[in-house]
């Protein structure tokens, strides 16, 4: 693949008191070989990065300020920036700065009106503070939420990835009971379709696609409760009809555990947790966090901004690689997904 055909890549540089500005440096520094697959670009603050280079030990001459994604040169021994805003190297590490929030959230702003724009193929976030956003002024449960609004968009879904291993969300950020609630015929509808194109983009077709139930045993035949028959079977029956391999509900401690053993590719979890808990206790740096159902794709570490190690050179970079790669690889088949996806908006 020639540099004319590669993804150019946005990589939003998150909260700037947390690890984000290190582990970008190392990821683009460290791993030349991300270059043969895209052409990273900043989006943030090259003071920021600068004082990483320099927690890291690397010269902060590294940096490059550029004005626009067309001006990157993809330079394996750079870290290209957009410079989004005024400079925050004077922002602390480790504590909660609305500077910091109100930057993080800007820079993904600029990250989607650049990709509207044709601009970037793909949009890939390191980690921001919920906290800090929120004292920033933008009051988005989280990235996905954000990136959904930009993009004008309501039909999508959070997927936790390893490997090939996908797990996609009925609910995310939501307390429990209105998770409850968010699991709905039209909703469970839309997810299971947004996996049948998602599969149908990576050339798997007809793999299984297993549904997990939202109560335990899956309600056990209505003795835990009535939403596994009444909400997710008939939805289950729905997809099959419509030509996608669904399989459900499936008792969840028995379906994840499968999942994680290689039975299943993908699985539809119900709520934050019963995804979340178990994937990251397997999987840790190794995942990665993938917006299904926007026009772009998006691709994030699944880690957060770890203020406790923010600053002192010890953070890891290998779920911010791993991201980066996955946007690169996702980016140009990622057409099917969306327009399945924008299909569902207005069926």
């Amino acid at each position: 693949m020639n540099d004319q055909q590669l993804p150019t890549l946005a990589l939003t540089l998150g909260d700037v008191a947390g690890i984000g500005p290190e582990i970008t440096v190392r990821t683009l520094l460290d791993h030349p070989d991300l270059r043969a697959v895209c052409k990273p670009v900043v989006v943030g603050d090259a003071a920021s990065l600068r004082k990483a280079a320099e927690v890291l030990g690397r010269d902060p001459g590294c940096i490059r300020v550029v004005d626009s994604p067309e001006d990157a040169t993809g330079d394996a021994a750079l870290v290209e920036v957009i410079q989004d805003g005024p400079e925050l190297g004077d922002v602390p590490y480790g504590e909660l700065d609305p500077r910091a929030g109100d930057a993080a959230a800007r820079f993904v702003m600029t990250a989607c009106a650049l990709a509207r724009e044709g601009r970037v193929s793909g949009i890939v976030t390191a980690p921001l503070n919920k906290a800090a956003m929120h004292a920033g002024g933008h009051n988005w449960p989280g990235h996905t939420e954000l990136l959904a609004h930009e993009f004008g968009v309501k039909n999508f879904s959070l997927v936790l990835s390893a490997g090939e291993l996908y797990f996609f969300h009925l609910t995310t950020h939501v307390s429990l009971r209105d998770a409850i609630e968010g699991v709905t015929p039209e909703r469970t509808d839309s997810v299971l379709r947004l996996v049948g194109s998602f599969a149908r983009a990576l050339g798997r077709p007809d793999e299984a696609i297993g549904l997990a139930g939202l109560n335990p045993h899956a309600g056990e035949n209505r003795l835990f409760g009535d939403e596994d028959a009444d909400v997710l079977a008939p939805a289950v029956e729905r997809a099959r009809a419509a030509g996608i391999n669904a399989v459900g509900p499936l008792p969840a401690d028995a379906l994840i555990p499968a999942a994680v053993k290689g039975k299943w590719k993908f699985v539809v979890v119900c709520y934050h947790d019963q995804g979340h808990a178990p994937f990251k206790a397997v999987y840790g740096d190794d995942g990665v966090n993938i917006t299904v159902g926007l026009p772009v794709v998006r691709v994030s570490v699944d880690h957060g901004t770890a203020f406790d190690i923010a600053g002192k050179g010890i953070a890891r970079e290998a779920s911010l690689v791993l991201a980066t790669r996955r946007a690169a690889e996702l980016a140009p088949a990622w057409h099917e997904v969306w327009e399945t996806a924008r299909a569902g908006e207005v069926s």
